[in-house]
Formats: structure tokens, sequence, C-alpha cells
């Protein structure tokens, strides 16, 4: 605990579900039971909050609780006036809108701040997409490397998958990058079209949902065809090249 973080509140990090479901079979008893306790949370949509919120306390009325906005659009001198309560001794929960708090996700900024003033920060254990597209995966779990999103432009986004699979064969490391849903079927045609035939391909889609879908290949069996429908469905690309051709 840092110094003097007792005369501090606790920003809790509070992972979200990735999509609708049982909470219960992605958020612990223990998480659940002291996000129910909590009466401030910082998120980036009311809306989306307040869903999540009830369900994890039917009985609360959610017009008591206190929301105060961090998204993408924030300005950075704001930021800082959200750790008020906390520097006042009062617990607030930090919600991403899906996933983990702090993960490509605005609340990065905060959360250091929160250290630089020597507010105590507590994770909870909850669904994180880049990991568990990493776990089912089976590309190199030791060394990776997340980008978050890839140039919109096509001839700049084609110099990037080059650079990204020249890097993966030199430096053994599993690129990680995500795409704006409803531009994940072009996305995944510029793999296919510009990878090298022996290039491992994973597409990790709509996680934790009855519809998931997770499939590695070689960039030469998926120009085999037989792709999954992406659009406006939450997907993680990683991408491992080969030194040389497979003998297997």
């Amino acid at each position: 605990m840092p110094p003097d973080a007792t005369l501090h509140g606790t920003l809790y990090l509070i992972p979200t579900p990735l999509g609708e479901g049982d909470l219960a079979w992605i958020l612990p008893a223990e998480v659940r039971q002291q996000v129910s306790l909590l009466e401030r949370f910082i998120v980036e949509h009311p809306k989306t909050a307040r869903h999540f919120l009830k369900q994890i306390n039917p009985l609360r009325a959610i017009q008591t609780l206190k929301l105060e906005v961090l998204d993408e659009h924030t300005p950075a001198g704001e930021v800082e006036a959200l750790l008020a309560p906390l520097l006042a001794g009062e617990d607030v929960g930090l919600l991403s809108e899906a996933g983990c708090p702090a993960i490509a996700d605005p609340g990065g900024a905060l959360v250091r701040m929160a250290h630089r003033k020597k507010i105590r920060v507590v994770p909870f254990v909850g669904p994180s997409s880049i990991l568990l597209a990493l776990m089912a995966s089976g590309l190199n779990g030791q060394r990776f490397h997340f980008h978050g999103y890839l140039p919109v432009a096509s001839d700049i986004r084609n110099k990037e998958i080059a650079r990204l699979e020249q890097t993966s064969i030199t430096a053994d490391e599993t690129q990680i990058f995500i795409e704006t849903p409803y531009r994940n079927q072009k996305l995944l045609e510029a793999l296919v079209q510009q990878c090298h035939t022996e290039t491992d391909l994973c597409v990790a889609c709509n996680l934790t949902q009855a519809d998931e879908y997770v499939s590695t290949k070689s960039i030469g069996e998926w120009r085999a065809g037989n792709w999954p429908d992406l659009q406006k469905k939450p997907t993680v690309f990683l991408l491992h090249g080969q030194k040389q051709s497979r003998k297997f």
C-alpha cells in the first residue's frame, strides 16, 4: 500500500462483461459484493454503467449512485478533478465500457494519476478480450505486443501490417490489434492478402458470448475461404510470422 494511502479512499478497477450474459459466470461473487457497496463510480457511458450496476445490486435505487464521466474526450485537465472524492477518503469504482478498465481504455490516465497522488489502486478479476484471445490463440504467450487500432487508410495500414509481420518474426512476438467492428471484415481481407502464406493468424470474435468464435490458421489456410462473419462484432486479431516454412 502506498505511503499515506490510508488517508485516502481506494480506487477499485471493475471489469465489466464483454456482452450480455450471466454475471455470476464472469465476475466472482466477492467482486460483485464489493462493487455493490460502492456509491461513486467513474464511467465511460452512464447508461450502460447503470445497466451493469443494476445487475450487480437489483435492490439499490440506481438514481442514488454518483456517476462521473471519463471518456476519450475528457480533457486532461479534468481527469485530476475526478480524484477529489478519493483524496477526501471516499472509495470509488472505475468502470470500463467492456472488459478491464485502463487496458486499451481511457481510464489508464486516471490510474496513473492516482498512483502519483498515493491513492490505493485495487484491480478486480474479470474478463479481458485481449488476454482471452491470446490464451485461446495458441500463439506466443511469453512475448506479445498489443497495438490497439491499425491505421484506417489502406496504403498506410498495409505497410503497418507488413511491419508487424516482420517484427513478429524477428522478435518471436505475437502482434495483437483490434478494429472498429464495422471494419472487421475489411481488416481480415487485408491481412489475408498482405501476409505471407506461413504466417499464423488468429481471429477471436464475440468472446464469452454464445456465438463466440476463435480460430488460428495459417494465412494459406485462411485464403482457402470459409471466413466467419465479423461484421459489427467485437474482434481481436493476433498475428505471428514464421521464420521458415512448416515441415508438417
